[in-house]
């Protein structure tokens, strides 16, 4: 008896290897209470983000940093913005066993980027303070999701898994999210975030482009530096050229 209980409960699971979409943070500073401001800061900018998605914490950046990194206080930040951190990568054989300690898993290392020839197009880009997200695995976007009334200050719409067509104004303090692209068929004042869970082909396209914030994949831009005359208040787009983000004039 004893011996068919144990066969039995040698069928009731499987052990296969998996690979799953992880948002990997690329750590730029050893300060835990610095990358909560700037953690909170960056949320604030794209409210509902994140949905409990897993966490890989780069520390490539801080590789060579003597200062030691409170891993504890960092993964209970990630987890107060709705992630799970599981696991690090790049760092030293300190940091490493650090971040094992505070239970947290080793992932291999990222392979190095290919260098890219730059684009010769005018190129606007928004430099991120002490914190880059950056979504590993591009997610699939079936589906399109079509918005018919205009947006006021303070509505957002979230296009989940779909691109985002608004046939209406994006006021001034609304907000468009999308994980595909976002298409906006009337003026576009307020927030536009496309790509959202790191799709790097996505873009944005508007009749009328005024925008508060543009985003694709992470990379944004803002209005604290004002848009190139062909395109401020004119139907343009805006898409990734690498890690930089490019305004254009829809022809």
């Amino acid at each position: 008896m004893a011996t068919e209980t144990a066969a039995q409960s040698r069928t009731s699971f499987d052990l296969k290897s998996a690979s799953l979409p992880v948002v990997a943070v690329v750590l730029k500073t050893t300060d835990a209470a610095q990358f909560a401001v700037d953690l909170a800061e960056r949320v604030a900018d794209a409210p509902g983000f994140f949905d409990f998605d897993p966490v890989l914490i780069d520390l490539a950046p801080v590789r060579e940093a003597e200062e030691p990194i409170d891993f504890a206080a960092i993964a209970e930040q990630l987890r107060q913005q709705r992630t799970l951190p599981v696991a690090v990568r790049g760092g030293s054989p300190a940091q490493m066993e650090a971040a094992r300690a505070a239970g947290l898993a080793a992932a291999p290392d990222a392979p190095p980027a290919r260098a890219e020839a730059p684009a010769p197009v005018e190129v606007v880009r928004e430099v991120i303070r002490e914190v880059e997200v950056v979504r590993e695995v591009p997610m699939p976007c079936p589906g399109t999701v079509v918005v018919d009334k205009p947006l006021r200050s303070g509505q957002q719409v979230y296009a989940r898994g779909a691109d985002l067509v608004v046939m209406a104004v994006v006021s001034f303090g609304a907000e468009v999210i999308a994980d595909g692209n976002i298409h906006v068929y009337a003026p576009l004042r307020g927030r536009a975030i496309a790509g959202a869970r790191g799709n790097t082909e996505a873009r944005i396209f508007s009749t009328c482009l005024e925008p508060q914030l543009v985003s694709i994949a992470g990379i944004y831009r803002t209005t604290e530096t004002a848009l190139p005359d062909n395109v401020a208040g004119k139907p343009a787009q805006v898409r990734l050229d690498g890690e930089k983000l490019i305004i254009e004039p829809l022809a």
